[in-house]
């Protein structure tokens, strides 16, 4: 591989189609303010450098970013790439990782507004994200020790796997289809209404109206705290571990919980059936 090191770059395109490339501690930054640093590239390793100039990597294959630093000024960062390694990185710039594919992050930090838009194959662990609409449309995620904050997450995911995660946010998880969560802690409003086949295992629930309009929903020994109007017109199959609140109109399936504040069953078309199984002391 050719070596590039101690460079500052801020042309437009500046190492456009370039193959092979081993990029060592450069900044892409200047006056000229060129976008595109990277673009149809392929084989490029970038290490301990910084790009503050937008696009810099579009329509790349084989890339492998280490300890570098993407500012808010570097949008849209990674869009229609694939086989991409990013490890201790911050990601500050809005819109990046748009519609790339194959993709291991692992002890990076996001700070980016509609980050991972029809992303898929996403392998992401230790990581930190702030964002808003995070993976929209995003396919086959596989998330483990993450936290988000934000909103709007994960909305029109598909074939996807969460593991001892933190979501702070809203709306998650709408139309969401055939995903996991496991072990986890999701905090926020309205969560994952219209979704499909999706499953919380032994997770921390808490926030109003959740799991509303959903099939193929379960829950598996989860809690579900400051949660009120649960499940309203939804297929599930839940055991919970802890009281509720209320729960509105489950269309059906079977809902186990220790204790309820309040069961609402005013439309005739909802035949779920709430089972309150007092914990013995």
């Amino acid at each position: 591989m050719t070596i590039i090191e101690d460079q500052v770059f801020d042309e437009e395109r500046t190492l456009y189609g370039s193959i092979g490339l081993e990029v060592k501690n450069c900044k892409f930054d200047g006056p000229a303010d060129g976008e595109s640093a990277f673009k149809e590239c392929k084989n490029i390793a970038a290490m301990d450098s910084y790009f503050n100039l937008r696009y810099p990597f579009w329509h790349d294959e084989g890339l492998e970013i280490t300890n570098c630093e993407m500012t808010e000024n570097c949008r849209a960062a990674l869009w229609y790439s694939e086989n991409i390694e990013i490890l201790n990185t911050k990601l500050h710039g809005i819109k990046a990782l748009r519609e790339c594919k194959n993709i291991r992050m692992v002890d990076c930090d996001v700070i980016s507004p509609e980050f991972g838009w029809f992303a898929c194959d996403i392998h992401m662990e230790n990581t930190k994200a702030v964002s808003e609409y995070f993976m929209l449309q995003a396919k086959r995620l596989h998330f483990k020790d993450m936290t988000l904050d934000g909103k709007y997450s994960f909305q029109y995911i598909e074939d996807s796997e969460f593991d001892h995660c933190v979501f702070n946010t809203k709306d998650a998880f709408w139309h969401a289809k055939n995903v996991v969560v496991r072990n986890s802690v999701v905090k926020g409003e309205y969560l994952a209404w219209y979704c499909e086949n999706v499953t919380f295992d032994h997770c921390k629930i808490s926030g109003t109206q959740p799991l509303c309009y959903c099939k193929g929903l379960k829950l598996i020994d989860c809690e579900l705290t400051d949660a009120d109007l649960c499940f309203e017109k939804s297929e599930v199959e839940a055991t919970i571990t802890t009281p509720v609140i209320s729960i509105k109109n489950p269309r059906n399936g079977q809902i186990r919980v220790p204790a309820v504040g309040e069961i609402i069953m005013d439309d005739e078309r909802a035949v779920g059936e709430v089972i309150v199984e007092a914990k013995n002391d």
